[in-house]
């Protein structure tokens, strides 16, 4: 396989938030990061996080011949059977609103378990999926929202290590913390294992 195609890796997404966060994570690696090429659509129809991950990355990797780096990520509460899950970004219109509804719906549980998962899956330029990864993050939702930092859901999803919220976090330790810092962990050995060989 040609050095270039190694080199460069294309995260599957059009967030620029999200490629930052994957840009800082993926430096020592000393990879080439760029975003997905604007107006790719992918549909995600996966029923789980890995499902949705895979799409991503092995769409975005066909379509570009680099690999390609894609992310699921969301919020299962237990009493809610896991919802919003996949369906977490799309719960309504604006993270206020997805709040407001995700309160509503717990009004009066008693158990207010959930937790946060970020499943990574990294594709080779023919589509094949290399790596595939899930880290979690155990909580609970808060019946009012704390802190002023972090987005979606963070303001509400209170973790009993930290005694925190995601939004009251500092980015280091949200990113130690994380779903995604811990998905990223597990993912960091392999890639580098794969960029070695």
């Amino acid at each position: 396989m040609p050095q270039q195609a190694r080199t460069t890796l294309v995260i599957a997404s059009g967030n620029a938030g999200k490629i930052r966060e994957f840009g800082q994570l993926l430096a020592p690696l000393g990879l080439t990061i760029e975003p997905m090429p604007a107006g790719l659509e992918i549909e995600e129809t996966g029923t789980t996080f890995t499902a949705n991950a895979r799409l991503k990355a092995v769409a975005v990797a066909q379509a570009t011949g680099h690999w390609a780096l894609a992310d699921d990520s969301g919020l299962s509460v237990t009493a809610l059977g896991g919802a919003p899950g996949v369906q977490s970004a799309r719960y309504a219109a604006n993270d206020a609103a997805r709040i407001a509804r995700l309160l509503h719906e717990l009004a009066g549980a008693a158990d207010r378990s959930a937790r946060f998962t970020a499943a990574l899956a990294l594709a080779t330029p023919d589509g094949t999926v290399a790596i595939e990864v899930e880290g979690h993050c155990p909580g609970l939702i808060l019946e009012a929202p704390r802190g002023e930092g972090g987005f979606g859901y963070d303001p509400v999803f209170f973790v009993p290590e930290a005694d925190l919220t995601f939004a009251e976090m500092d980015k280091a330790l949200k990113g130690r913390l994380g779903h995604r810092g811990r998905a990223f962990c597990l993912l960091a050995p392999q890639l580098e294992q794969l960029l070695a060989g």
